[in-house]
């Protein structure tokens, strides 16, 4: 697996099912300007991956009003992503999502953001991508490993956080929660004031 942050985020035009109940293609232009949320699932009519991909659907709205665009990518054909959104939720599967399910039949995408498991499917990562197309986090989970959706709005609000500001994030930060300067005086300061609620 590589390591992808701080280098352009790769992009091959790709066949979606895409939130209004058709399918088109998802192009490098249609990413270009956002923030952008990737997140690659192993397949379609599996057990976890519902949940994830319900979890992201839910929190859609918040991604949106911070101007991120939330893809979702699995291996399996375009047709396949649009039966399953076809299964309700209740019967176990996805029902309406409100964001484009990309088909990486060909694991193009998978293995350019080297997600791909030795089985055929892909490894749940997750790639936040700036504005400038450069991805500024990663996160793979083993297959049986069910990502946190939350902690990805998290750090969508820490890097808009650190490009508003010019600070940077300590651990555990929360939007509302003060920065940090980047600097030895900065440090010393943050944890003077806040070392003992780490």
């Amino acid at each position: 697996m590589s390591v992808l942050v701080g280098r352009q985020a790769p992009w091959v035009t790709s066949a979606a099912a895409l939130p209004d109940g058709t399918i088109g293609e998802i192009t490098a232009e249609d990413l270009a300007g956002s923030y952008v949320v990737l997140f690659f699932y192993p397949a379609d009519f599996t057990f976890v991956c519902p949940s994830e991909i319900i979890a992201h659907d839910r929190r859609l709205p918040a991604f949106v009003e911070r101007g991120v665009k939330v893809i979702g990518i699995g291996v399996d054909g375009v047709h396949s992503h649009h039966a399953w959104k076809q299964v309700p939720v209740e019967k176990g599967g996805i029902g309406h999502v409100s964001f484009p399910l990309v088909a990486d039949v060909r694991h193009e995408l998978t293995q350019a953001y080297g997600v791909e498991h030795p089985d055929g499917v892909a490894y749940r990562g997750t790639f936040l991508i700036d504005r400038d197309g450069i991805v500024r986090h990663q996160v793979v989970n083993d297959l049986s490993l069910g990502r946190n959706v939350d902690e990805v709005l998290r750090l969508v609000d820490a890097l808009q956080f650190t490009e508003k500001n010019g600070e940077v994030c300590p651990a555990g930060w929360q939007q509302g929660d003060a920065g940090m300067t980047a600097s030895p005086e900065g440090v010393a300061t943050y944890l003077a004031e806040h070392a003992a609620a780490l």
